[in-house]
């Protein structure tokens, strides 16, 4: 077995223990979404660039802060706000995910107009802060600063009957996307009015790298862009990859053959893949520099398929793809230091922003 074979079989190890035994309930046991899936679906398209201007300036947050620690080199602090979705999307969002949180580490004795922030954006599964407050930790010396946003659905924001990380509806992984959206650009927002940083990134790992690439491609102004280990569109994840084995297909069958009967298995999983088109980053606008976006993806992914990164990166040109040896779990464990390598050079290709 050589080693790229070898990197493709870790995965899907890994994505057997996680997924096909009873360890936790597969994605969507609970169905669709019903009437909040039709709802979310006009939501998102929202997202896509038929109005100019793309609802531009987001919604003023003002983060409550606390400091957790604070050396010579850094400063770590927790932030707390509500989240900026406005009251369709709120009504939408459980409780528990009204109120987002963020981890903000800065370096110290730096002013902000001379410093970068890049604002990580979570994987499936990703609900603390720490794995991405390490991948940040040495771009201090760089001085780039890390902000880590908890997503809705996960963490402190995860409704009480969700298990884990696998959301109970259809309508979830839309409305996590929604939202962190929303959230994200007002934390971009935020600091580039508020703080004052001289540059400013978005990243994110596998779902987070998609979610990255929508939050560059809406921004108005130029900013480093960078989705790791992650499809063009949700549709690759939960139809093509590991994913597929994870999602509760007979639930999402019967769930229409309240309406239909006689559907078949392909019939569902083509439904999935209407809906799930919607989050097709394609459709979305070029980022104002895509030079500035690099995407860093793994030779022998199991969960994410090579094609769809080309995709995108087609669709984008001027974008960088850049590859490293791997599959989806052994990349993300082992190459950290190339997606750091890839969030300094997209930032080195941004001009610095003239202090106010």
């Amino acid at each position: 077995m050589n080693l790229g074979m070898l990197h493709y079989v870790i995965d899907h190890v890994y994505g057997a223990f996680m997924h096909r035994t009873k360890l936790s309930p597969p994605f969507f046991s609970r169905g669709w979404g019903g009437p909040k899936l039709e709802l979310l679906e006009k939501l998102i398209k929202q997202l896509f660039p038929e109005v100019e201007g793309q609802n531009w300036p987001p919604r003023v947050i003002q983060p409550i802060w606390r400091t957790i620690w604070e050396t010579k080199s850094g400063c770590l602090r927790q932030g707390v706000f509500r989240t900026p979705c406005d009251e369709q999307l709120l009504s939408a969002l459980p409780p528990e995910s009204h109120n987002a949180r963020v981890a903000f580490l800065t370096p110290k004795l730096v002013p902000s107009h001379k410093m970068a922030c890049v604002v990580h954006l979570a994987g499936t599964g990703d609900h603390t802060f720490e794995r991405r407050l390490r991948l940040g930790g040495p771009l201090l010396k760089e001085n780039i600063a890390t902000m880590v946003l908890e997503s809705p659905f996960y963490g402190q924001r995860r409704p009480v009957l969700q298990r884990g990380a696998k959301l109970q509806c259809v309508s979830d992984l839309l409305l996590l996307g929604r939202a962190t959206i929303e959230e994200a650009r007002s934390l971009l927002h935020w600091l580039d009015c508020e703080a004052g940083f001289g540059k400013m990134g978005v990243c994110g790992l596998s779902m987070g790298g998609v979610h990255a690439a929508m939050v560059g491609s809406l921004h108005p102004t130029p900013i480093a862009t960078l989705p790791f280990l992650s499809p063009h569109s949700a549709v690759v994840a939960f139809c093509e990859g590991i994913l597929r084995h994870a999602t509760a297909w007979d639930a999402l069958r019967d769930e229409i053959a309240e309406q239909k009967s006689g559907i078949t298995l392909e019939e569902v999983r083509e439904r999935m893949r209407n809906v799930l088109s919607l989050t097709d980053v394609t459709r979305f606008p070029i980022p104002k520099n895509p030079n500035a976006v690099i995407f860093v993806a793994a030779t022998d992914d199991g969960y994410i398929p090579g094609h769809s990164v080309l995709e995108l990166q087609k669709a984008w040109p001027g974008s960088e793809v850049r590859w490293v040896t791997g599959g989806h779990v052994s990349s993300f464990l082992l190459h950290n230091d190339e997606f750091r390598r890839a969030i300094v050079d997209s930032l080195d290709r941004l001009e610095w922003r003239e202090p106010q």
